[in-house]
């Protein structure tokens, strides 16, 4: 004959846990379906209950769960099914399940992301010539979804749709239930954004200490980059089976682990700069610091002989002959790869010139503005991005 027509309600009464590393959750619903089999019709206009133990002798719909990983029916104190039978036919099966569901989660937004989740119901064997599902009361057949407090989700909305699933074996009637979980910001907030964004700010108080002061600053380096290791690897603890993404909170805590690796190596920059520039000043020491300080006591007196000497030599340049024959002019002249070398020394003196540092306190002098500024910067890109794009 005609198809069964199948309608169906759920009351939601708890979802107890999201995984996003098992990208899955667990729900426990309570299944209403209802039915019309003219076997069972009476006389009056009364309903009654029967026993869960008749369900073996009634004909049921076969309905599962799809995309279920584990699924448990309530035996206590007894099996949580219920019988009741209308006196037009209409039968009306409820059943209270725990199950958990897979559902496909896309963490590259992660602490700042919304998950859309499903729970489809669908018939096992019978197609859609033997049976048709469809909602009770359109949306309003979901009950308990307004209820829920999850610990890290709201329920944004959900809606209710009707579907069939081809497969080899024919077209099957499938109910889905689409629910949208938006994540909770702020527990990560307190935990995660604000200690690392402590710990950056904390780097460029080594740009106010003087260049002299190698440990002070040094310590506060060292320091500060292990403490954003030791935040990057307690933020990827929770989500080990999840690595693979490049989620949101990993990209903030890259962004601040290189501002304070940076701001340890603005200070071996500044400080080997001071330290060269202190050793060019500094005399030079030892035999040739004696040989100039021997030559600073030659006697005037000697320089005026040599001088008197010198004006006393007369040049008769008319007495010079110069032939041509006797002037070998390839001596003269600087060869081909001399001249090479000449001109890339040049070069390399120009670029070392132009990357050395003339004055290195002035290194601190912008890393103060410059640090502040582009972190600024790079959070408005980073909170534009993730939260509107």
């Amino acid at each position: 004959g005609e198809p069964v027509q199948i309608a169906m309600s759920l009351d939601i009464t708890s979802i107890s846990s999201i995984s996003e590393s098992d990208m899955d959750y667990t729900a426990t619903i309570c299944l209403r379906q209802h039915w019309t089999d003219p076997r069972l019709v009476f006389h009056g206009n009364q309903s009654f209950t029967l026993d869960a133990r008749l369900v073996e002798l009634l004909w049921v719909p076969d309905t599962y769960i799809v995309e279920s990983k584990r699924s448990f029916l309530h035996e206590v104190t007894v099996g949580n099914r219920l019988i009741r039978l209308f006196s037009n036919g209409t039968i009306l099966y409820a059943l209270r399940i725990t199950t958990t569901v897979a559902c496909n989660m896309d963490l590259s937004k992660y602490p700042m992301d919304t998950q859309t989740c499903r729970l489809q119901l669908e018939s096992w064997g019978y197609d859609e010539n033997d049976v048709t599902f469809t909602w009770l009361r359109g949306n309003d057949s979901v009950q308990g979804m307004e209820r829920l407090r999850l610990s890290q989700y709201t329920v944004e909305r959900y809606y209710t749709l009707v579907s069939k699933s081809h497969q080899e074996t024919g077209s099957y009637p499938r109910l889905i239930l689409q629910f949208e979980l938006r994540r909770n910001v702020l527990y990560f907030i307190l935990e995660t954004y604000v200690p690392s964004t402590l710990l950056v700010m904390l780097s460029w108080v080594s740009f106010w200490i003087t260049l002299d002061s190698v440990p002070a600053r040094t310590c506060i380096g060292v320091t500060t980059v292990l403490s954003m290791t030791t935040l990057m690897i307690g933020s990827r603890s929770s989500l080990s089976k999840t690595n693979c993404f490049i989620k949101a909170i990993d990209v903030y805590l890259g962004i601040c682990f290189s501002f304070v690796f940076g701001a340890l190596v603005e200070y071996a920059v500044a400080h080997y700069s001071s330290s060269q520039k202190c050793a060019a000043k500094a005399p030079p020491e030892g035999p040739a610091s004696e040989l100039a300080k021997e030559m600073e006591e030659v006697n005037i007196t000697n320089i005026l002989n040599s001088s008197i000497a010198s004006y006393k030599r007369k040049i008769s340049f008319t007495s010079i002959e110069i032939s041509s024959d006797n002037i070998n002019c390839s001596d003269l002249t600087m060869k081909t790869h001399e001249k090479i070398k000449f001109v890339l020394r040049n070069k390399m003196h120009r670029i070392i010139s132009y990357f050395t540092i003339q004055n290195p306190s002035n290194v601190d002098h912008y890393s103060k503005l410059l640090f502040p500024l582009f972190f600024m910067l790079v959070n408005v890109l980073y909170w534009a991005y993730y939260l509107y794009f």
